[in-house]
């Protein structure tokens, strides 16, 4: 039966400047056996915490739901001007993907609307400049990323949720305000592989 190990490093840059590839040299030296290295990442922060499969047990939806947890989809509605922390209550029993929609009550700059997860770590940020009454779309469901339903750029990363509560730095331009509609299905352990 095979055994799986999940190892973590953080890594520090020597200077301030922007990474533009990294390249991943797994080795193994001085040991028999077969060896498989899975879900290689690279993430922001210092701190283990991306929205990925696992390699030992799957998700699954709840098809009743309990005593928090619901069924069906989850969402919630909010107004941000300027920047906010927008606190998600996930009640399932494990992370789960984020679908964002942003909409802009103004005109607004190219990298000035961004999402983030707890203290700015995980961020994603919409690289073109959006109109009033745009609609912005980050979707981890599909993996997409939608201006006016349109494929569009972002820099960062797809949005998640912790199981419980999640804190999440949205930013708009500096006094400027846009509406938000965040959407979510709650999960719970599956089956093991």
């Amino acid at each position: 039966m095979p055994i799986f190990t999940r190892f973590t490093e953080t890594i520090d840059k020597k200077e301030d400047k922007r990474i533009v590839s990294v390249t991943v040299k797994p080795v193994v030296t001085d040991c028999t056996g077969t060896f498989w290295f899975t879900d290689l990442m690279l993430q922001e922060g210092a701190m283990l915490s991306g929205y990925v499969i696992n390699t030992e047990t799957l998700q699954k939806k709840y098809a009743t739901g309990d005593e928090y947890a619901v069924s069906g989809k989850r969402f919630f509605n909010g107004i941000v001007r300027g920047s906010a922390t927008c606190i998600i209550f996930n009640l399932g029993k494990t992370s789960t993907g984020l679908d964002w929609k942003i909409y802009p009550n103004q005109n607004m700059a190219a990298g000035s609307i961004s999402l983030g997860l707890g203290a700015g770590a995980h961020k994603a940020t919409f690289t073109k400049a959006a109109s009033a009454g745009d609609e912005l779309s980050l979707l981890a469901s599909t993996r997409e990323c939608l201006k006016n339903g349109s494929a569009t750029d972002k820099d960062g990363f797809f949005q998640y949720s912790a199981a419980g509560d999640s804190k999440h730095p949205v930013t708009v331009e500096e006094k400027k305000s846009a509406r938000l509609y965040v959407e979510f299905q709650e999960m719970e352990d599956g089956d093991v592989i």
